[in-house]
């Protein structure tokens, strides 16, 4: 049976697990693997955030660079042109949690004071030496990803024995550090890092045993699977043709014990999540 999880504070809101979170994703970047561009002006990209809200997500998740592998660098300065006023406007407008996806530890600090509540850190600390400090002080709800190496090297790190159980051990490594670094327990998500520096099938095993992830972490585990290649290789399909691969990989990974997912497409998704949140719990919503 899986381990209840106590409520975690995501934002103003206390979060009880009694159905899946849905992040809905804002790439406000020319350059994503799915949507490039097309959020890259910051009222579109409001726009865009107050629809996903109307339509069922729960936190929005802006981002301000690609972190596709082999994507360059954006400079701190792009990026917080990016993001900021995306993220002011949002504030503004929606009560939602807004979350913000970057590893640098000044955006972070800098789209915190501008409204967000939630750091998504797709390295889990390990790219900017500061990023704990900000964590920690920012009193933000904190995602720590699971990457070797960095977006333009990851694909370099896809030699594993058993990526499951290894993916667990390395994340144990950053929540003793976020621990040690003073980040409140109630605050702490995991991100198995789907697609980053795995391979197709080391990405179908991880969605495959999220429960397993999440019990051996003790903490809640959010997926992203959303449009990304593992289902390429799976269904011959182009990015722009995934949906019905996501869905399903959706479905499955809320069935499998994953307490979030991060997605582009919230409309069409949000039946597969709620009819594989029913299943899981054996109620309706």
């Amino acid at each position: 049976m899986a381990t209840v999880l106590p409520p975690s504070q995501l934002g103003a809101t206390i979060w009880d697990w009694s159905r899946t979170c849905v992040f809905g994703v804002i790439n406000v970047t020319p350059d994503s693997f799915s949507d490039a561009g097309q959020f890259l002006d910051p009222d579109t990209a409001i726009a865009r955030g107050l629809e996903l809200a109307r339509l069922g997500a729960d936190v929005l998740d802006v981002g301000g660079e690609s972190t596709r592998p082999n994507s360059t660098p954006v400079p701190e300065e792009e990026e917080l042109r990016r993001v900021l006023p995306v993220i002011e406007g949002l504030a503004r407008q929606c009560n939602l949690p807004i979350s913000i996806d970057t590893y640098k530890a000044r955006v972070a600090r800098e789209a915190v004071a501008a409204g967000a509540s939630v750091i998504n850190d797709i390295s889990g600390m390990g790219l900017d030496p500061l990023m704990p400090r900000v964590m920690c002080e920012s009193g933000a709800t904190v995602i720590l990803g699971h990457l070797r190496g960095t977006p333009a090297t990851m694909q370099e790190g896809v030699h594993f024995v058993d990526v499951v159980g290894e993916v667990c051990d390395e994340l144990r490594v950053v929540l003793r550090r976020a621990v040690t670094e003073g980040i409140a327990p109630d605050r702490i998500w995991f991100d198995p890092g789907i697609g980053f520096g795995k391979t197709a099938a080391q990405s179908l095993q991880l969605l495959r045993d999220a429960g397993r992830i999440r019990e051996a972490l003790g903490y809640p585990i959010l997926v992203g699977p959303s449009r990304k290649s593992f289902i390429g290789a799976v269904t011959g399909d182009s990015v722009e043709r995934r949906l019905m691969g996501t869905s399903a990989s959706v479905a499955a990974v809320v069935m499998a014990g994953a307490d979030g997912v991060r997605i582009h497409d919230v409309a069409e998704l949000m039946p597969a999540i709620r009819v594989a949140d029913a299943i899981r719990r054996g109620r309706l919503p």
